[in-house]
């Protein structure tokens, strides 16, 4: 059983997780303190998704062990993990026939019959408001846009009330409005004493908002510790095949993540042709 301390919201050790018996995830230590904002970060395919289902209990370990507010990930029935822990998966159902002020109540479904259960429609009515979903609510789930069906997820994760909030690419289908309001509740999640995991493919969105982060590359962790220490331009750039740029924001002070657009090796053969170049360079006016 692996151990946790005090301030420690999750402690994984070891993970390995697999699909169809290949290996997709392995050996990944994590720690997410309360009060703390963690990305998870990475090319596609190397794992994020994966690593956060199985430490969210939704696909088995394949080995190793994860602790999740001071309790055995194995050991908790689905009741007492969703007290725990609440999750922001990517896909939605398209079909689902519910309204939207419903799949946010569905959130509090794991305080049933408890003294919890009186302040439903108080944490309901203020999960749709955080959400900007106030004039949807009366909508049907199903009519709605990509970005709004992500909103409508992410209410009712509020309306859970976990001290632990999991996302899996919450701010893909969003604009960038809602992607700012988004990282600005999970921030006031943090102060408030909460424990954010997120899995973010934008860079400039981890490193405005994480506390530490995460890096991995080919299904195992390559870097961990406080964001600006560990996305530097040269690991980001390795990791992403792609040259990357970081600097601190004269001005403001914020930290900049953003890919080298101006360097000479980003080309890639035109595949209609094999021609090197593609794209074609812009031609520059002439004043």
């Amino acid at each position: 059983m692996t151990e946790s301390t005090p301030g420690q919201a999750l402690v994984a050790r070891d993970v390995h997780v697999a699909i169809g018996g290949r290996p997709i995830v392995t050996d990944v230590n994590l720690e997410l303190g309360t009060a703390e904002i963690v990305a998870l970060v990475g090319p596609n395919g190397c794992g994020k998704s994966t690593l956060l289902s199985g430490l969210a209990g939704l696909r088995p370990l394949a080995a190793g062990s994860v602790t999740v507010a001071g309790a055995d990930l194995g050991s908790l029935s689905p009741v007492e993990l969703a007290r725990r822990r609440a999750l922001v998966t990517q896909s939605h159902r398209e079909d689902n026939p519910f309204l939207v002020h419903e799949v946010v109540e569905m959130g509090r479904f794991p305080w049933s019959r408890t003294e919890r259960a009186a302040q439903s429609a108080a944490v309901v009515e203020a999960a749709l408001t955080q959400c900007d979903l106030l004039q949807v609510r009366h909508r049907p789930f199903s009519q709605l846009s990509g970005g709004q069906q992500a909103r409508v997820a992410l209410a009712r994760a509020l309306a859970q009330q976990t001290p632990i909030l999991m996302l899996d690419e919450p701010t893909a289908a969003l604009d960038i409005h809602h992607q700012e309001r988004l990282l600005t509740i999970l921030s006031e999640r943090r102060d408030d004493g909460g424990a954010v995991l997120i899995v973010v493919h934008d860079l400039s969105l981890a490193a405005a908002y994480a506390d530490r982060a995460l890096v991995m590359k080919g299904g195992t962790m390559v870097a961990a510790g406080p964001t600006r220490e560990v996305m530097t331009a040269e690991l980001l750039s390795d990791v992403y095949e792609h040259p990357v740029l970081t600097w601190i924001h004269p001005d403001t002070g914020q930290f900049l993540v953003v890919p080298d657009r101006t360097a000479p090796d980003r080309t890639i053969s035109d595949p209609t042709n094999g021609s090197a170049g593609y794209p074609p360079p812009v031609p520059r006016r002439s004043d």
